[in-house]
């Protein structure tokens, strides 16, 4: 069974003994198979692992033809935001429990990972959230998220005000902890725990949910992911906004965010007999259909 892709880059979560055996185990069989396998610098120093090719993090999207991502969803979105311009797919093996977006089980990776890479796979297009904070004049900050962006009130603990505006259209003036700007593969992360709809991952839109609201009548809404997100600070001390949870940067009272959906789409290779409602049902515990 050849394999489709001729480079292959792993990488593993960080201060994670237990992956240091299954890094070697599926970087050892790639090769057999004809594979050139790239391991993710920092990874094989933490684990000794020396009969690869390394490769910093941050060039693993010019260097691989796809990447292998071990560990959990949280890896997944550091990976994914890093190699979203070079159009490079991505398969998710979980360490631990399933995941939204690992859903190969480590124990089952040897026989599902070559599969993939031979061309047995379902691909699914994700979308991204390109972000530019103004000041001003200025653009001063600008972050991918795969997941969300999120506008919070910082640790001083006051609500914030904020005014939307959807393609240069006003919608509303809130008060509240914050707001969730959710792709829909984020739409089961925090905008799910905040009250937010679940959006099956393929579906064309954004989510906007709020965060604790103090009127009860700001609701989650979804727009068109054509659609261009302007969230206006107009008060609030110590407000931040947080790119995946990995990221963050400080706002300002009259601080424009424009928040747009990023031009490539992330390509995630799923097994063959993948089902995201299988998936959902697992991890969200739904009830089986009736017999």
């Amino acid at each position: 069974m050849e394999s489709l892709f001729k480079t292959v880059a792993l990488v593993g979560r960080l201060a994670t003994p237990a992956l240091g055996e299954p890094l070697r185990q599926l970087g050892t069989l790639l090769q057999r198979r004809g594979v050139r396998v790239l391991l993710e610098a920092q990874v094989a120093s933490e684990h000794g692992i020396t009969q690869f090719e390394q490769v910093q993090r941050q060039d693993i999207g010019e260097a691989a033809d796809a990447i292998v991502v071990m560990g959990g969803d949280g890896t997944m979105l550091s990976v994914a935001r890093l190699v979203a311009p070079h159009n490079i797919p991505l398969i998710g093996i979980n360490q631990g429990r399933l995941g939204f977006m690992t859903d190969i089980p480590l124990h089952e990776m040897e026989a599902i990972v070559p599969r993939i890479l031979a061309g047995e796979s379902i691909p699914e297009q994700r979308i991204l959230l390109d972000t530019t904070i103004i000041r001003g004049s200025e653009e001063i900050h600008q972050s991918l998220a795969f997941n969300d962006v999120v506008f919070s009130r910082g640790s001083i603990g006051s609500m914030i005000e904020f005014e939307i505006f959807i393609d240069q259209q006003f919608v509303y003036s809130q008060r509240s902890d914050g707001l969730i700007v959710s792709t829909p593969t984020g739409s089961t992360a925090y905008a799910l725990a905040s009250g937010g709809p679940i959006l099956q991952p393929t579906v064309p839109a954004i989510s906007l949910v709020p965060i604790c609201p103090q009127s009860l009548s700001n609701r989650p809404i979804v727009v068109s992911d054509t659609s261009e997100v302007t969230f206006l600070l107009t008060r609030g001390q110590d407000a931040r906004v947080y790119f995946d949870n990995q990221s963050d940067s400080e706002l300002r009272e009259m601080d424009r965010v424009i928040i747009r959906r990023y031009p490539n789409t992330l390509t995630i290779l799923h097994p063959l007999g993948y089902n995201y409602y299988d998936m959902l049902r697992a991890k969200l515990r739904w009830g089986e259909k009736l017999l």
